[in-house]
């Protein structure tokens, strides 16, 4: 646990404000005081959140059938539930499709629930899971979180496990011991990493067109990257994908994709534009010369 204590400490003094840009330090440097660097492929999600009308969904999914990337990326999209089937039967194979959330339990007497279960009688791979703005406008707890991942996992669905911190959080010094709070929720009910992404979404990045740098996107899943090694063991960890999501657009995008340890993203706004999110995808390539 000495690591982690250290790696903690290290990570607290180089954080600025979230608006403040601060020099990057050495990639070199960051990685080897933390953990090695990502293995996995490439991974790109889109979280349409509670947007779009049928004329408006129709329109982009066209739009990125019309597109292309390599198969050094993996794009999952997340439309609403009432668009789901139209998507899945209409956007190009190149493309998984996921839901946006889950129920905690079974199906059952659970009104307006959906549960893992009819996710996966509908073929549906993926599923989004501890978004923040579930943990804050639906009160999910880490434990809540927790049990949808075991519940999702256990039915076959793979789970974009979110966690992030809110500026207040981050503020007061407490950043750390809230992530490692989300992570223990999640880890605690994971035994198949390779069915798990991490995405680690600052709150007060998202939507807010605040992005957090280079840097502090690096640091931050590096020490997440160690927190894993020390749980799980280094080379499980090096294969569990690391994405950062937090106003992610094609102008940020490649430079951030060249981080060693951000292994791709979780798009909110961005997603809903075609031509936009292609370009997300294709900035895996930055990740491969990093």
């Amino acid at each position: 646990m000495q690591l982690l204590h250290t790696t903690q400490q290290h990570a607290i003094s180089s954080f600025g404000q979230p608006t403040t840009r601060t020099t990057p330090r050495s990639r070199t440097t960051t990685c080897r005081t933390f953990a090695m660097a990502g293995t996995g492929r490439f991974f790109v999600g889109g979280n349409w959140k509670c947007n779009g009308s049928k004329a408006s969904i129709t329109q982009l999914v066209a739009d990125l059938n019309k597109g292309s990337f390599g198969p050094e990326v993996e794009v999952v999209v997340a439309p609403t539930f009432v668009h789901l089937g139209y998507v899945q039967a209409n956007i190009k194979p190149d493309y998984a499709v996921a839901a946006q959330n889950c129920w905690v339990k079974k199906s059952g007497a659970f009104t307006g629930e959906v549960s893992p279960e009819m996710l996966s009688d509908l073929n549906i791979p993926w599923v989004i899971l501890g978004h923040s703005e579930r943990r804050a406008l639906c009160g999910e707890t880490n434990e809540v979180v927790g049990a949808k991942v075991r519940n999702a996992l256990e039915e076959g669905i793979k789970v974009i496990a979110c966690i992030g911190e809110t500026l207040t959080q981050r503020e007061s010094g407490d950043m750390f011991n809230v992530l490692d709070g989300q992570m223990e929720g999640i880890a605690a009910n994971v035994d198949d990493w390779s069915k798990v992404v991490i995405a680690y979404e600052p709150v007060w990045a998202i939507g807010t067109g605040v992005v957090a740098t280079p840097a502090q996107a690096q640091e931050v899943h590096a020490y997440l990257r160690s927190w894993l090694s020390n749980k799980i063991g280094g080379q499980t960890a090096s294969g569990v994908r690391l994405l950062y999501g937090g106003s992610v657009n094609d102008g940020n995008c490649e430079e951030l994709a060249g981080q060693e340890d951000v292994d791709g993203f979780l798009v909110g706004g961005a997603s809903l534009k075609g031509d936009s999110f292609i370009t997300i995808c294709n900035s895996a390539k930055a990740s491969l010369v990093a």
